[in-house]
C-alpha cells in the first residue's frame, strides 16, 4: 500500500460509547507508522463549522434546520479540511460524519431520510469514509457513562427512547452499507475493544 494515498476513517456511535480513547490510540499508531494524521470532528473541524456546532448543540431548532445546519458545516469541513488532506496523502480520522446525521436527525428526531440522502449527495458529491467503526452500545449503559463524565448538551440530555432510535438508525445504516462498516462491541473492557478495532483495521490494511 502506498503511504501517499490518503485514507478517511470515521468513528460513530451514540454518546457515551467510548470513542475518544480509541481514537487517541489509533492516531498515535498511524503517526508512528509514518503517516500524516489529520484528526477532526463533526459538527466542526473548521472555524465556521465550530461556530455552527455551538448553535447546533445548544440552541433549540426543528429537525430540518438541524439538518441544514450540520450539512452546511459539513460542506465547509469537506472543502477546507478533508478533501485537501486526502489529496496530499494524509490519513483523516474523524469523530462522526454523515452517519451521525442519519442516526440523530433521521432516527432520533424522525426526519425524512430521503431529504437527508439528497443533502448527502449534494454536499459530499460521492465522498464516503474508507471505513467506519461503529461503536454499538446499549443506551442504558451509555447514559450511565455520560452521567459520570460531563454536563450533557441538548442531544445528550434526550431520553432513552431517543437513543434507542439513534442506535437503531445506526445499525440500519450499517446493514445498508456493510462493506464500509465495522461494528465494535463497545460494552466490552477497553482492552478487548482495542483488540477488536485493531483486528478490523488490519483486515482492511489500515494498521
Amino acid at each position: 500500500m502506498s503511504i501517499n494515498k490518503g485514507r478517511f476513517i470515521t468513528f460513530e456511535g451514540i454518546d457515551g460509547a467510548g470513542k475518544t480513547t480509541h481514537m487517541d490510540a489509533l492516531e498515535q499508531a498511524w503517526k508512528q507508522a509514518g503517516h500524516e494524521v489529520v484528526r477532526t470532528r463533526e459538527p466542526g473541524g473548521t472555524p465556521l463549522a465550530e461556530k455552527l456546532r455551538a448553535l447546533f448543540l445548544h440552541d433549540a431548532m426543528d429537525p430540518l434546520t438541524e439538518a441544514l445546519l450540520v450539512f452546511g458545516a459539513r460542506r465547509d469541513h469537506i472543502k477546507a479540511v478533508i478533501e485537501p488532506a486526502l489529496a496530499r496523502g494524509a490519513w483523516v480520522l474523524c469523530d462522526r460524519f454523515t452517519d451521525a446525521t442519519f442516526a440523530y436527525q433521521g432516527g432520533g428526531r424522525g426526519f425524512d431520510l430521503q431529504v437527508l440522502g439528497t443533502l448527502e449527495g449534494w454536499v459530499q458529491q460521492g465522498l464516503q469514509p474508507d471505513l467506519t467503526l461503529l461503536f454499538d452500545l446499549d443506551p442504558a449503559v451509555a447514559a450511565e457513562r455520560l452521567s459520570a463524565a460531563r454536563q450533557p448538551d441538548r442531544f445528550e440530555a434526550m431520553d432513552r427512547a431517543f437513543f434507542e432510535r439513534v442506535r437503531g438508525a445506526y445499525l440500519d445504516r450499517q446493514r445498508a452499507q456493510p462493506g464500509r462498516f465495522a461494528v465494535i462491541k463497545a460494552d466490552q473492557a477497553p482492552a478487548l475493544v482495542a483488540e477488536q478495532i485493531q483486528a478490523e483495521l488490519r483486515s482492511k490494511g489500515l494498521l
